[in-house]
């Protein structure tokens, strides 16, 4: 048997009930609002808006003399206890923070790409070519000091890593490029590195070369990573070190 209404009695009957519901709602509502402390209301106010915690004297110098500031604390806090927002105690101070366990969901996450500097491309690009080389050979290709950053910021987004210490007074320790350098700019090998003629094709060396000019292949230097290895400027490739870039 079907409990909807089916007649215009039984219809109208109900629209009253509900109508009623209603208004019983209402009244409820303004009986709890009429019966919220007052000196609740103006502390958790000027808790919301204030952007620094503040101290129960704060408060108290606010609302006058004769207010119960601790016992109006201690009901909002129980108020809020298991909501979203929390009252809390901080530094001698009161204020409003999210709940703890939400943390998760306030989060956000952004990747923002960051150019590389025109030093560290410069860096990188020393490194690729000249690898194994150390922070003194990098500084005297370029014919400036290298900033202590540089060098860490390729190896934090990994496209540079250490490679073995020379075999020289102090040892110094040398860099090459990672895989997820050849990964990034799709080359399978150091081999696919440009040659001189695809960086004239592209204009970033200029075309006015010396005839004697050749591009570092990198795969002439590298050797194992185990091993304590010999300064890799053998080849007599000093030209390189002249700034051929338009």
């Amino acid at each position: 048997m079907s409990d909807e209404p089916n007649t215009e009695q039984e219809i109208a009957r109900a629209i009253k009930d509900l109508a009623r519901q209603k208004l019983d709602l209402v009244d409820t509502a303004e009986f709890l609002a009429k019966n919220i402390d007052q000196v609740e209301r103006q502390i958790e106010a000027l808790l919301f808006a204030s952007p620094i915690p503040l101290r129960a004297q704060d408060l108290a110098a606010r609302l006058g003399e004769g207010v119960d500031i601790g016992s109006a604390l201690a009901r909002l806090k129980r108020h809020y206890v298991g909501r979203g927002v929390q009252l809390i105690e901080t530094g001698g101070g009161w204020r409003f923070q999210t709940a703890f366990d939400l943390a998760p969901i306030l989060e956000e996450h952004k990747e923002e790409p960051r150019k590389l500097s025109r030093a560290a491309l410069e860096t990188l690009a020393i490194i690729a070519y000249h690898q194994p080389c150390t922070r003194a050979e990098i500084e005297e290709i370029r014919g400036v000091s290298l900033s202590r950053g540089t060098l860490d910021l390729l190896m934090e987004i990994k496209w540079v890593r250490p490679g073995a210490r020379r075999r020289s007074p102090g040892k110094p320790l040398t860099y090459r490029t990672t895989n997820e350098f050849l990964a990034h700019f799709n080359l399978s090998g150091l081999d696919d590195l440009p040659g001189k003629t695809e960086l004239q094709a592209q204009g970033i060396l200029s075309a006015n070369l010396p005839k004697d000019f050749e591009v570092p292949r990198p795969s002439q230097n590298i050797q194992n990573d185990d091993e304590i290895i010999e300064n890799p400027f053998e080849t007599n490739e000093s030209d390189f070190v002249q700034d051929f870039f338009e």
